[in-house]
């Protein structure tokens, strides 16, 4: 039997945050706790949303303690906060860390036995649904508005660790991609990757099954497509993409993804490097290794992306077409093609120990072992 869960409400297109304060009061909420970063405030993206709510007379009070990649400690602080400002409901504006932030302080405020940020990592065995959540992403790529993971950083430990829960999932998304003109390229680079990753890890793991490839294969098309005028930040690239990842969202959250993100994770914990980035640089080395053990998908993910004549290849020609097609892509948009510099080597052990530990591995199509995720790393460096 396959489960597939969504949002209960998702708006789409330009001008879509205007949905925001209708359905703040149509649901009878009295006040927003508005989760965004720092940068987002600072540069005015965050005010196109509470200038709204101000507007409508909507009270709410802001919460702008987050990292890149948020940490315990931003979670239990927003807790705290949370339960100062006495709200009944979360506008997260922003990327994976408002979101994932957001994600974490709703489940912990609806399920107080877990305070612990530690005890949800893997699936927690909560009991409540998270206090309403309506998410207005700022980048295309985590699809966290639309999906039952989050991802914290436990930065004692320097490790991130995956939780999945779907009591978590936003009740309304908001995907405008106007909330996402002023992200800088290198931003929309590497989440746009972040979100193909999505897209073909989701459709080539374990899990994977006929409606979650359909999501999939259509969010390659559309994310191959629009990337590099996204980067060129032209209104249909950005359209392209705010629609891409999201659809890729609905299809991962569902099915679960790989070993790219297990690595990638491990990079963010311990470099703070940017979790996009990371996937990005790790994805046709990982595609390459998980290559013979992915049927003829590969064709697939080739001729979705554009690549023509797949039909007169040979599995070894379009498997290949299919790795070069994201390489190629990767370097148009201005990803880099390695790890030297950012990895130490008297690491790789520990980080190849941690990436075979996180919760992304046992989805991966191909069985691996510490062993060789340690040379994945190292072939990068």
């Amino acid at each position: 039997m396959n489960k597939f869960m969504l949002n209960e409400t998702s708006y789409h297109g330009a001008g879509a945050i205007s949905a925001v304060p209708m359905e703040i009061k149509s649901r009878g909420f009295q006040k927003a706790f508005v989760t965004s970063d720092p940068d987002l405030i600072q540069f005015g993206v965050t005010s196109k949303v509470t200038d709204l709510l101000d507007q409508e007379g909507i009270a709410y009070s802001v919460y702008s303690e987050i990292k890149p990649n948020p940490t315990i400690e931003n979670v239990q602080s927003g807790v705290k906060a949370f339960q100062e400002a006495k709200a009944d409901c979360i506008v997260a504006v922003g990327g994976g860390s408002s979101m994932d932030t957001a994600k974490a302080i709703a489940i912990i405020i609806a399920n107080p036995e877990f305070a612990d940020v530690r005890s949800l990592e893997g699936t927690a065995p909560t009991k409540n649904k998270c206090i309403p959540i309506i998410a207005v992403p700022t980048t295309a790529g985590t699809a966290a508005e639309v999906t039952i993971n989050y991802v914290i950083t436990d930065a004692e430990k320097k490790r991130k660790f995956v939780c999945v829960d779907a009591h978590d999932i936003p009740v309304v998304a908001v995907v405008d991609p106007d909330m996402m003109s002023s992200m800088p390229k290198g931003l929309t680079a590497a989440t746009g990757m972040d979100a193909l990753t999505h897209a073909i890890e989701g459709y080539i793991t374990k899990g994977a099954w006929e409606l979650s490839d359909m999501f999939h294969l259509k969010a390659i098309e559309v994310i191959s497509r629009s990337l590099r005028d996204a980067v060129a930040n032209t209104k249909e690239g950005r359209e392209g993409m705010a629609l891409g990842q999201y659809i890729a969202g609905m299809g991962f959250s569902n099915v679960g993804l790989g070993i790219d993100h297990s690595m990638a994770h491990t990079l963010s914990a311990y470099y703070d490097m940017p979790h996009g980035k990371a996937c990005a640089t790790l994805l046709p080395t990982v595609m390459e290794y998980n290559a013979p053990c992915t049927g003829e998908k590969y064709r697939e993910i080739a001729r979705a992306m554009g690549v023509k004549g797949v039909d007169s290849m040979t599995q070894e020609e379009y498997r290949k077409a299919a790795v070069d097609a994201v390489r190629q892509l990767s370097e148009d948009v201005g990803i880099q093609s390695s790890l030297k510099g950012i990895v130490k080597p008297e690491e790789l052990h520990q980080l190849a120990l941690d990436a075979y530990a996180d919760a992304c591995r046992p989805g991966n199509p191909r069985d691996t072992s510490v062993e060789e995720i340690e040379e994945l790393y190292r072939s990068l460096m």
